[in-house]
């Protein structure tokens, strides 16, 4: 990256010193993006669950039910035309959209669906747990998901409201693959996971052209697809690490959006050839403290910390426009939210609450961080802040795939990370937040609750069930607003704010749409002028 800057930089002095400044413009019909991609770890939906992968995975694939780039806040046919639910057979049945075909022209099969389904559960990876949470499992799943002709009966064991598990089936890993192209490049029965994290076999507005990790996606516009084909022919996100290589591409319209600036170089923009639009997010951004790290496991700990983020400090400078204060784990806007920030920086309190409980200061603690914008300035932020009361964080930056990989080993003590929802139902983050039913080891969760091996008290996990089966929907949504608010008062998970997403583009670019969270972040509708 350090060579193309180089380059960039030096093909602007080339210029005549009063020479206006001259744009360059990227390929007509082909949206070009800049973005900090390296995050990904897998890109087939049965593995992928980082941002970035997110957001390819739902522009290259189906699922039956999804929300889609016309209004994310509905919950749209996909791939299934119609569905009929049997509440007390806990069944729901789709019939199949007449005439969908996977880019590779072969038909959409509810035979797909049902090898879809059983291998996310047969591969057991990361986010398989969001369909077997329905009760499946490598054992039954043939019982639980049944084809007949165009129809798919889907069984789901527990006490769920169809409406829940509607949204589970609009989640990530419930994409649908082309059985027969997976099956052809499956190696030594790994239906098809290598060949996946680097092709792609969906059905969705784009197909994949080149994926190299660490610098590029291209993706090409289906032609074929059921909602009609993209409005550009291609799409190309660039790695770019570097908000501000970012920015300078966007200035001289090498790119035509850029997806990682700052808030000072979204501020210092003056050019009549660029916007900004803002997105609200879904991501909460937190502080969490891994309790196999002994002198973080005393709660005294985890309240102090509570007063020892400057909220307010960062929203209005380092995050300003990006972040919004938020201490609950559901985010504000959606039904269900806690909305109460009862904490505010006030070392002089954390001071007190930690010689009170007898804690010996300094304490020492390695503090994780993506290092890329805005990540490494919040650390520094908390790294002074904190500091305050005797609380020192090491900062140890690392790219976003190994920061990752590293909390989901259990082998941090504190994190500074994020989370977004994996379907829009307030389940999808009390889970994470507030469970925790086996703290072992060799029990791999997906949840903030398990990496950060706290072992939730019983009490809130049967509080977090008893919330998901609730029949009544107020009633329900209480229940996760005071699970909440249990979670903020005493927990090692620190949730400081809510994202709101900043995204600059060339002022010819319409049709952008960046949903609240990365599984709505679609291409199909953007056009350029």
């Amino acid at each position: 990256m350090k060579h193309l800057k180089t380059a960039l930089l030096a093909s602007a002095m080339m210029l005549p010193m009063a020479a206006p400044a001259v744009f360059a413009k990227t390929p007509d019909n082909v949206l070009v993006v800049a973005q900090n991609i390296d995050d990904i770890v897998a890109i087939d939906p049965a593995q992928a669950y980082e941002f970035t992968s997110g957001e390819l995975v739902t522009n290259l694939y189906d699922r039956l039910v999804q929300y889609d780039a016309e209004d994310t806040t509905v919950l749209a046919p996909g791939l299934a035309s119609e569905w009929s639910t049997d509440e007390a057979a806990k069944t729901i049945t789709f019939t199949l959209r007449d005439g969908a075909t996977f880019a590779s022209g072969n038909p959409v099969t509810a035979e797909d669906v049902v090898y879809s389904f059983s291998r996310v559960v047969k591969l057991n990876l990361t986010p398989a747990f969001i369909l077997t949470q329905l009760g499946w499992n490598a054992d039954n799943i043939a019982e639980m998901v049944k084809a007949d002709g165009n129809t798919v009966t889907v069984t789901y064991a527990g006490d769920f409201s169809p409406a829940f598990v509607l949204n589970v089936l609009a989640a990530r890993p419930a994409s649908i693959v082309d059985s027969v192209l997976v099956r052809e490049n499956e190696v030594d029965g790994d239906m098809g996971n290598a060949w996946l994290n680097a092709n792609a076999a969906g059905s969705g507005p784009f197909t994949l052209k080149r994926y190299t990790a660490g610098q590029m996606v291209r993706m090409e516009a289906n032609p074929t697809y059921f909602n009609g084909a993209p409005e550009v022919d291609s799409v190309i996100i660039r790695h770019v690490a570097e908000s501000a290589t970012q920015q300078l591409l966007l200035e001289q319209g090498d790119v035509d959006l850029a997806r990682n600036m700052t808030p000072d170089q979204i501020a210092s923009l003056s050019s009549d050839e660029i916007k900004v639009e803002t997105f609200p997010q879904a991501a909460v951004h937190f502080l969490s403290f891994n309790q196999k790290t002994d002198s973080l496991t005393n709660p005294a700990v985890w309240e102090a910390a509570r007063y020892l983020v400057d909220y307010k400090g960062m929203t209005e400078t380092i995050i300003k426009g990006q972040m919004d204060v938020h201490q609950a784990f559901w985010p504000k806007g959606f039904p269900g939210s806690y909305d109460e920030t009862p904490f505010s920086y006030d070392p002089e309190k954390a001071k007190s609450i930690l010689t009170e409980a007898g804690i010996d200061s300094p304490i020492t603690v390695s503090l994780d961080v993506i290092n890329a914008a805005p990540f490494t300035d919040m650390a520094q932020s908390l790294q002074a802040s904190f500091a305050d009361a005797g609380i020192n964080f090491e900062i140890l930056p690392g790219t976003g795939s190994q920061v990752i990989t590293k909390y989901r080993e259990r082998s941090h003590e504190a994190m500074l990370l994020y989370w977004g929802p994996d379907f829009m139902d307030p389940h999808s983050n009390a889970k994470a937040f507030a469970y925790n039913s086996d703290n072992s080891d060799d029990s791999y969760a997906a949840t903030t609750t398990w990496r950060n091996a706290w072992a939730v008290p019983a009490e809130m996990n049967e509080k977090t069930m008893a919330a998901l089966s609730e029949g009544d929907a107020e009633t329900r949504l209480q229940m996760y607003r005071e699970l909440q608010q249990e979670v903020q008062a005493s927990s090692p998970i620190v949730i400081m704010f809510q994202a709101a997403y900043q995204v600059a583009m060339d002022k010819g670019v319409t049709g952008y749409v960046n949903g609240a969270t990365s599984d709505f972040v679609f291409y199909r509708l953007v056009d350029k002028d």
